[in-house]
């Protein structure tokens, strides 16, 4: 190569250079400076606290848009709007994608969807997990349809790769109108606090349209999704610990629906004993106790990550490690409702279970239920539609499925929750364990009705009967007298006993009946 070849090759090197530093501005040092006075890192900082340090790698970073209205032709970053690319959580392989606020407000263009499909597809086709760092102030208007069709386009893959590659988006920043659907498509949804916000009409539209008078917080902020809509699965305080919890609930999973979630190392004995669970579950049937004890108790090291923790507190669900491998825990909580199944808790627990189960986790079912919540709103909000859902989950299910029944398991929650009815594989119960059709005081009210009002004394005869009765039938012997319990089992080799029925379970083949699929209650 002659002197002046390798002055004109320099000189190519020199200008790709000045250019990727162009792209790694994004929207220019005055708006990441805007960015950071909100308290807001900025997409490829990000990026870089999510991934493991020096794996990232970009794809399109010279991408334009290719709009002339508006204005439009004389206003280009390098890039569009989002940045994307592939990197390893603790080297595992992961794609990403960073909406950046600092260029038109994060909006989506044409170009900015199709960098957006283009690391989706690549996820699905290598079969790694894809995380959405959402910012965005929705679509370009100025491009219209285009930018429309670009959502259609996201949608679309994200129902793709639903059930073939975890899912996971995080609000960090405004998500609105169209912005919100492709998270809600996603498997798990983060949000921060102060800064995160999903709605599908601003509050401007809201006042507008309905007379009402909201703020951006109240309307689609963390406390919004967490508590009362149930759309976001987790809130953290700030981005830095946001994205620790992402990386965190990826070690969960498998990298996508072909493979076994990944398996680690642990000191915690498998055969280890808990005395403190003999005596868990209080003498008195209507006393609360805290489910979460339980599940510390059962899980490697009393590490355990809550789902939806802050709604529907009826139903715990999470993950944890049982020997090192993971496990999805559906529970019921004693200490908020009785732990009763209403429409929240039916429909939180039945997409955790076909979560787990589109992802081979195994899950454990821990059962203290005294039933479906009775009441004129609970009918009218679609209880049976509700409650059927997570009948449905659980019959559909082809995971490891084991249970252990702690003390009540009336009615039809009896046979919701993971039941031998249900292809539940493995059910335990405790020696406090009770299944019955209701509870003695209401079964006795029914069935002796005549006897009781015909005694000379009815409170004394009442009395008697539900003696006779929770001495005959509360109890999970019954049951198990007809197979449907499979042991009665201590309190305290419950994490024993479920351990080895897991590792029994590891090869379980289970299919469907021929379909396209099934009709779930939507």
């Amino acid at each position: 190569m002659t002197t002046r070849d390798q002055s004109a090759t320099a000189r190519l090197i020199e200008q790709l250079r000045k250019l990727r530093e162009q792209s790694r501005l994004g929207g220019g040092q005055a708006r990441i400076e805007q960015q950071h006075k909100r308290g807001k890192l900025t997409a490829r900082e990000r990026v870089a606290k999510l991934l493991d340090e020096g794996t990232f790698e970009e794809l399109d970073p010279f991408v334009t848009h290719r709009a002339t209205e508006f204005g439009l032709e004389s206003q280009k970053y390098l890039g569009d709007a989002v940045v994307t690319g592939y990197g390893k959580i603790d080297g595992r392989l992961v794609f990403v994608f960073a909406q950046d606020f600092t260029v038109f407000g994060g909006s989506v263009s044409e170009v900015v969807s199709q960098k957006m499909c283009k690391v989706m597809d690549l996820s699905m086709k290598v079969g790694a997990p894809i995380i959405g760092l959402n910012d965005s102030g929705g679509a370009r208007i100025q491009e219209g349809v285009d930018s429309l069709a670009g959502y259609g386009e996201i949608f679309k893959r994200n129902t793709l790769a639903s059930g073939v590659v975890p899912q996971i988006s995080v609000i960090m920043g405004p998500a609105a109108g169209g912005a919100v659907y492709s998270p809600a498509l996603t498997d798990f949804i983060f949000m921060v606090k102060g800064i995160g916000q999903m709605y599908i009409t601003g509050p401007d539209v809201v006042k507008a349209v309905t007379g009402e008078e909201v703020t951006h917080e109240q309307l689609g902020g963390v406390q919004t999704h967490t508590t009362k809509s149930g759309v976001a699965h987790f809130a953290y305080d700030t981005e830095e610990d946001c994205l620790n919890a992402v990386r965190r609930l990826l070690s969960f999973f498998p990298s996508n629906n072909t493979e076994d979630p990944p398996v680690y190392e642990t000191d915690d004995p498998p055969d280890r004993m808990d005395e403190k669970l003999q005596t868990i579950v209080p003498d008195d049937p209507v006393k609360a106790y805290n489910m979460k004890d339980v599940i510390l108790s059962l899980m490697d090291d009393d590490d355990f990550m809550e789902v939806q923790d802050r709604f529907a507190g009826n139903i715990i669900v999470g993950f944890g490690r049982m020997n090192g491998r993971t496990v999805g825990v559906v529970a019921q909580q004693p200490e908020y409702l009785a732990g009763v199944l209403d429409i929240d808790a039916s429909t939180k627990a039945a997409r955790f279970v076909r979560f787990c189960d589109c992802f081979n986790i195994p899950i454990l079912t821990l059962i203290d239920v005294p039933g479906f919540l009775p009441g004129t709103s609970q009918e009218y909000g679609g209880i049976i539609r509700h409650g059927a859902k997570l009948l449905f989950a659980y019959a559909e299910a082809t995971v490891p499925k084991v249970s252990v029944l702690t003390r009540k398991d009336y009615g039809g929650a009896y046979l919701v929750m993971s039941s031998k009815h249900l292809r539940g594989d493995i059910n335990y119960a405790w020696p406090t364990a009770e299944i019955a059709v209701m509870g003695s005081d209401g079964a006795v009210n029914i069935i002796y009705r005549d006897a009781i009002q015909q005694s000379e004394n009815p409170a004394a005869t009442r009395a008697q009967l539900i003696k006779e009765y929770k001495e005959k039938f509360a109890n999970p012997y019954v049951a198990a007298s007809r197979g449907f319990i499979d042991d009665v089992i201590e309190p305290a080799e419950t994490r024993k006993k479920v351990i080895q029925a897991f590792s029994m379970l590891q090869n379980k083949r289970d299919t469907l009946p021929p379909k396209k699929h099934g009709n779930i209650p939507l």
